[in-house]
């Protein structure tokens, strides 16, 4: 294998909120696997977070887990500080940290509803604020967004969509923000996805699975790779972009 290939974010650092489990415990391994040096975020499984973190360091690579709440504001600049004290920079941030609460309407709580807020739209304002402020010339920010901010099929996720909504209108506008530095900003919309949270053979999936052009659900690796190429260097001509990985099922 070619070694420039297999290591092309080498010398690169990156912080991967929501990054002790499922779609993002996958990008952080991928980051690290491409070279970069990765801190991750958690809020409730230092265990998964840990583990994560000796997977990549088993593999070679560099990581480090850090405390931090998406809905805590100053916790999440702090471990964007932290990021930056351990390994010297930021070149790449990774906004996955997110959260889905769903029901009508009609039902919908103001509580839920300022939940999914804080943790979906300011959480990651703020990780963004933070590190747009220390990235270098050349850094990528990319968020994870959510299909759903294209096509909300079923009742209950107008305020999960409203969310992921903001975020595919924030990349636009950041993407403007921040092209003078040669950094770029995309959003990465998933599909079903096989996780923790919503996992492939539950009665869900199997509502999901018939409207998805490829009739099955993702996996995570599938994402992270994405992911992985939009924080290379090939990717250097797109910004401001929310790209589509859900095996069609918004198609």
């Amino acid at each position: 294998m070619n070694t420039n290939i297999a290591k092309k974010l080498t010398g690169k650092v990156a912080l991967v909120t929501g990054g002790s489990r499922s779609i993002g415990a996958a990008i952080a391994k991928r980051l690290a696997a491409d070279g970069a040096s990765v801190a991750l975020t958690y809020s409730a499984s230092p265990g998964k977070a840990d583990e994560v973190v000796r997977s990549i360091e088993a593999a070679g690579g560099k990581a480090l887990a850090i405390k931090a709440d998406a809905a805590d504001t100053e916790a999440v600049r702090l471990a964007v500080a932290k990021t930056i004290g351990t390994f010297g920079g930021i070149d790449i941030l990774v906004n996955n940290a997110g959260t889905g609460i769903f029901a009508p309407i009609e039902q919908f709580s103001l509580e839920d509803f300022e939940k999914l807020i804080a943790i979906n739209v300011r959480g990651l304002f703020v990780a963004t604020q933070e590190a747009a402020r220390h990235l270098r010339e050349g850094g990528r920010i990319i968020h994870i967004g959510s299909t759903n901010s294209e096509r909300m099929p079923f009742v209950g996720g107008s305020v999960y969509a409203l969310t992921k909504g903001a975020v595919a209108g924030f990349t636009k506008g950041l993407a403007r923000d921040l092209g003078l530095r040669g950094i770029t900003v995309n959003n990465v919309q998933p599909g079903p996805i096989d996780t923790d949270m919503n996992p492939a053979d539950s009665d869900f999936a199997k509502t999901l699975v018939p409207i998805t052009a490829l009739q099955r659900y993702g996996n995570t690796d599938e994402i992270a790779s994405f992911v992985a190429y939009l924080a290379s260097p090939e990717a250097s001509y797109i910004t401001g972009a929310s790209l589509l990985a859900d095996g069609g099922f918004a198609a």
